[in-house]
């Protein structure tokens, strides 16, 4: 070849690298994320009658059809888990209430309130683990949350601010932008059922305020809806349907104002869940169990705290009592699993048929020293639906049953494979890993949660990624209950599936 011809065609081929690489670095700066929290969407709630918009989205993108909670299976432990990607034994964020007793010696506190997740940074770390914003911030990023959930549960998605932002109908971070807020946004609403106005009021945040003024690079939204309707009318009747439509035409309206802006396509949208949905029929209570062991403090306190699942022995441990408590726990109908500190016999704890706080990653200096969930049937009620757990009330969660665990996860946007499924197990506990492996950053090597990449455009084929399955049984003393623990494991991490009890 010609040396000028040669030079002419390795400036072209030069030219175009450059063009390219320019290209990919455009886009890569473009590429927005944002997670969509459906607070206690089941998986079969996304059906194309009752949520048309969420249906089509999973249609054009990947559905991870193995999707974990991570137990205790509420709402504020998936919170910590999914913006540290970490089990409750390194974040310390235990239960919906909690027992710090520095804040409060005797009673627990609810993580529903902001308020009394500010009394507890005040004493000690609230997660005991970096989280999500901390880590944007470092590579020069923005965390915006923006939610309808309880003030503390988008609080926690983003505590430290961490240069970002909080959107909430009660508070805004940093305390400048309430104003502006009530500028652009009007009167916060008052929550009903469903609660339409708030979230609303949430995506309305994020349209006007977060796209066009914070610009984040990853929003994490919090919809309170379908878990606050189902709560007080249950699953499968009229309102709770009607809360699932509303909220799908909220999630259509994210869809729509992004692709009238023209960041649809640059946008990777990730839909999930914090945990799934069962039925209440029972009259299973903790505290009236637990109520029969406790002795006086000499303050005149009872020397025993019941914070949600969680059982605490004030001051010194008494084991003998503690064996007997565990006992009359495995005789009580209402009572499904129940775990105690590790023994070192494998994932047995230390009272014998009871599992090790080890099983469900729990074991954190605040841990209590019993976690008990109520028990679960696969029974359906009169709407079609199966799950039902021994708790009074309408509906809820928070159980170890397979319709607790089971929660939602699909996505779709320029990084994700187009109309798939995996079957490969993932976990809330993989969201940050994920959002990290997304925009390039290094996911620290002690996550407990994985990046997905088996849902990744060009990542690995779901079919080429091993899963396997194990169980582990524990039998009490007398042979009188069974609790075995079933577990998956893909890609080296293992998550939780379900537990059941036989007496």
């Amino acid at each position: 070849m010609h040396i000028i011809a040669w030079i002419r065609v390795v400036a072209v081929g030069l030219a175009a690298a450059a063009t390219l690489a320019a290209g990919q670095a455009g886009r890569a700066r473009a590429t927005r994320q944002l997670v969509v929290v459906f607070d206690g969407l089941r998986p079969d709630y996304v059906t194309t009658d009752l949520m048309p918009r969420l249906a089509a989205f999973a249609q054009r993108g990947v559905v991870f059809r193995a999707h974990h909670s991570v137990f205790p299976t509420v709402t504020r432990v998936n919170v910590a888990s999914m913006v540290t990607g970490l089990y409750p034994e390194a974040h310390g964020l235990l239960g919906n209430t909690i027992y710090v007793p520095a804040v409060n010696p005797v009673k627990g506190l609810d993580t529903g309130s902001r308020e009394n997740l500010e009394a507890v940074a005040a004493k000690e770390p609230l997660l005991t683990a970096p989280s999500l914003g901390e880590i944007l911030q470092k590579s020069g990023r923005k965390l915006l949350s923006v939610g309808s959930g309880s003030s503390g549960a988008v609080f926690l998605l983003n505590h430290t601010v961490a240069g970002g932002a909080i959107l909430h109908h009660e508070f805004s971070r940093p305390d400048a932008l309430a104003a502006r807020a009530a500028e652009k946004l009007g009167a916060p609403p008052g929550h009903a059922l469903p609660n339409a106005a708030q979230n609303r009021r949430a995506v309305d945040a994020y349209l006007t305020i977060g796209l066009d003024e914070i610009q984040p690079d990853v929003t994490l939204m919090w919809i309170s809806d379908p878990d606050t309707t189902a709560h007080t009318h249950g699953i499968g009747t009229g309102v709770t349907r009607q809360a699932l439509s509303l909220v799908d035409a909220e999630f259509g309206r994210v869809e729509d104002t992004l692709r009238a802006k023209g960041l649809l396509d640059r946008t990777n949208i990730i839909v999930v869940s914090d945990h799934g949905f069962s039925m209440h029929g029972g009259i299973y209570r903790l505290g009236p169990i637990v109520e029969r062991f406790a002795r006086k403090m000499p303050d005149g306190t009872p020397d025993l705290v019941v914070a949600e699942g969680a059982i605490y022995f004030r001051g010194s441990r008494d084991r003998e009592r503690e064996a007997a408590l565990v006992a009359a726990l495995q005789q009580n109908a209402g009572v499904g699993a129940i775990f105690t500190r590790p023994s070192g016999r494998g994932l047995e704890g230390e009272v014998p048929g009871t599992l090790s706080f080890d099983a469900v990653r729990w074991n954190h200096p605040r841990a209590g020293d019993v976690l008990v969930a109520s028990n679960w049937s696969g029974d359906k009620n009169q709407a079609g639906i199966a799950g039902a757990t021994s708790d009074a009330g309408a509906a809820g969660h928070g159980t170890s049953s397979p319709y607790d665990v089971h929660a939602t996860l699909m996505a779709a946007g320029p990084d994700f494979r187009e109309h798939s499924v995996s079957d490969v197990p993932t976990g809330n506990v993989d969201l940050t890993p994920t959002l990290l492996r997304l925009l390039g950053i290094d996911v620290p090597r002690d996550m407990s949660g994985r990046a997905v990449t088996e849902g990744f455009r060009n990542g690995p084929q779901p079919s080429s990624i091993a899963v396997t399955h194990a169980s582990e049984t524990v039998k009490s003393k007398d042979g009188g209950y069974t609790l075995i623990a079933h577990f998956s494991t893909a890609a080296g991490k293992r998550y939780l599936d379900f537990t059941e009890v036989s007496r």
